[in-house]
């Protein structure tokens, strides 16, 4: 018996969507979804993990395909056995109330991995914010900056595409010694540190330093890799000295409690610490 080949499954799947859904309504309120905390830093040699996360919480779905890229010489891809290990929980059941019931395909090949996951369950959607897939690499020996991109992504419910859909790539930097963790890291002459941890009434402060002038960016993302606010942008002068963050997003509002992640990059390093906020 012959079998399809896998370039076929994906338009099937996106078939099945209707076939199966149809008696249910849309939502098509838009969708965004990101790869991982980014920007991100790891050490040469080290394996990471990258959630495919929506981010959003007004959009029902009860599947979606991407394509994902990568550069196979700065990054490897590590598959999961058995695949099914990728899918998240939103696809599951085990953050949301999906059946867990899914057609599921996934291939890799070259530089480009292909996603299909969809709800086998009538008339049964989920929505964000949550993980929809999990991707693991291991990252060169390489120091450099590369890139996990999405070629192309679509969410669907009752058959119907979704629009639109916002996708955010993630950034990521392979270099020695990169410190990301709590309460502080130095990184090639590049420091920065927090306090308290854990900052209790959403207030504390970094101690940031560089070991030259130059451009220096200070950001805080969220767990969805979200930046939340920008704390400094522009050129500062060798040497160390404090900054206040009030626990604020950029927009002025009191941002939940929770642990976020403090990133200072200059021209030629990159280093990351982990803040908890507490109210």
């Amino acid at each position: 018996m012959s079998r399809r080949p896998r370039s076929v499954w994906l338009p099937i799947a996106t078939a099945l969507l209707g076939v199966l859904f149809a008696a249910s309504p849309a939502l098509a309120v838009g969708v965004s979804v990101a790869l991982g905390n980014s920007p991100l830093a790891v050490n040469p040699g080290d394996e990471f993990d990258l959630d495919l996360r929506v981010t959003d919480t007004q959009a029902l779905f009860n599947g979606f395909d991407a394509v994902i890229t990568y550069d196979p010489a700065a990054l490897t891809f590590i598959p999961a056995a058995p695949p099914s290990a990728q899918q998240g929980c939103l696809m599951t059941g085990v953050c949301s109330a999906a059946c867990g019931n899914t057609f599921h395909i996934f291939s890799a090949a070259g530089d480009s991995l292909k996603i299909s996951d969809v709800l086998l369950c009538n008339l049964v959607s989920v929505s964000g914010p949550g993980q929809v897939y999990r991707l693991h690499f291991k990252a060169s020996n390489t120091q450099q900056t590369t890139h996990v991109r999405f070629r192309r992504a679509g969410f669907y419910d009752a058959g119907v595409r979704i629009n639109p859909v916002t996708t955010t790539d993630a950034d990521i930097t392979i270099a020695a010694g990169v410190g990301v963790g709590g309460p502080g890291a130095t990184v090639r002459g590049l420091t920065l540190r927090s306090s308290p941890e854990p900052a209790r009434g959403g207030v504390l402060r970094f101690a940031i330093g560089a070991g030259e002038s130059g451009t220096q960016t200070l950001e805080v993302h969220d767990v969805t890799g979200r930046r939340v606010r920008r704390l400094v942008s522009g050129w500062q002068p060798a040497g160390m000295r404090s900054v206040a963050w009030d626990g604020r997003d950029d927009g002025g509002q009191a941002l939940p409690p929770g642990v976020y992640l403090a990133t200072l990059r200059t021209a030629g390093a990159l280093v990351g610490t982990r803040v908890t906020l507490l109210r």
